[in-house]
């Protein structure tokens, strides 16, 4: 879509409804015009948040399982896009597109369809859910409707599940885990599939979190900035949360593997991260003196997500990567 064509206002709309929690109330696509002016837009940076989530799970090893993709909520239908041009077309049987929109519905089938040929593209919910996607739909649902969806999803052979990553949406998405931990396996962001140690007492503060990073062309880029500075958005911010299930086994990670959460708060002396293993969460601490060279890449905002450590009490005395990967 050409920039200069794009309704501004109709975003600025769309974001209020997101940001008053007022999306979940009614169909609010109006035109196909308002969508292409959200696929350009505010789609591409929960496409980059898919991207953050499919990166991690190649990295830890998994493929999807077989069978059709079902994009729930499909919206514009940038969540099955980026499964499709991560995986490839020949991972799926096909692709089904639901939404209580059938604007959304048709536009996305649309996309889908002419980008890339020969692809099974159909409308609606099919018998069984296959690859199940979801994506920033939990703060357009009534807690009842969450769960419904979370049972929905306990049917399917692999849930990708993606959020905002704010404090409520987090919790939210734990609550679903918690409810499918035993019905499905536990891919990520856990490298364990015990109770969320997020729920444990005196963790109250704490939210599991991660960030995705946009591509670096859009911060030179004259129609982002004016899409920033228009709805006062922080191009470099993209929080995220996710969670991904499977009926197979989640593949093994080595043995001290931690989920860092959220980011690394930095002092003169250490670097302090939250950090989540079968233990529980907590925060260690990582000296400068010992680590100088991973305490400089933690200061320049390069925080492997996945890292081994050995540690002492509250002290990381070992760090490794994460299967040699670079995952920054």
């Amino acid at each position: 879509m050409n920039w200069e064509d794009i309704d501004w206002k109709a975003l600025e709309r769309l974001r209020a409804a997101f940001l008053q929690g007022t999306a979940g109330h009614a169909d609010y696509w109006r035109s196909e015009h308002e969508l292409a002016g959200y696929d350009a837009t505010f789609a591409q940076r929960i496409g980059w948040k898919w991207d953050y989530v499919l990166a991690e799970l190649t990295r830890r090893g998994w493929t999807p399982p077989p069978g059709e993709l079902l994009d729930w909520g499909c919206g514009s239908g940038i969540a099955g896009r980026a499964f499709l041009d991560h995986f490839g077309v020949k991972s799926v049987g096909g692709l089904n597109l639901w939404d209580r929109s059938a604007l959304a519905m048709r536009f996305a089938g649309e996309r889908a369809a002419a980008k890339y040929p020969g692809l099974s593209v159909a409308m609606g919910l099919p018998a069984e859910p296959g690859i199940l996607l979801i994506s920033h739909v939990l703060t357009e649902l009534k807690p009842e409707q969450a769960q419904q969806l979370a049972d929905f999803a306990a049917t399917a052979s692999a849930v990708l599940w993606v959020e905002p990553g704010t404090y409520e949406a987090s919790l939210a998405l734990i609550a679903v885990r918690e409810r499918l931990r035993t019905k499905l396996n536990v891919v990520a962001p856990c490298t364990h599939a015990a109770a969320c140690g997020i729920l444990a007492p005196g963790n109250e503060p704490h939210w599991c979190h991660h960030f995705a990073k946009p591509p670096p062309e859009i911060f030179i880029d004259g129609d982002w900035a004016r899409f920033a500075n228009f709805l006062g958005i922080d191009l470099g911010t993209l929080p995220v949360s996710f969670l991904v299930l499977d009926r197979r086994p989640a593949p093994a990670v080595p043995p001290g593997t931690v989920r860092v959460i959220g980011g690394p708060r930095m002092s003169k002396p250490e670097a302090r991260l939250l950090a989540c293993d079968a233990s529980g969460v907590a925060q260690r601490h990582l000296a400068r003196r010992t680590f100088p060279e991973e305490y400089r890449l933690l200061k320049k905002g390069r925080c492997d997500p996945l890292q081994v450590w050995e540690c002492n009490r509250d002290a990381i005395t070992s760090v490794r990567k994460f299967g040699g990967g670079a995952g920054e």
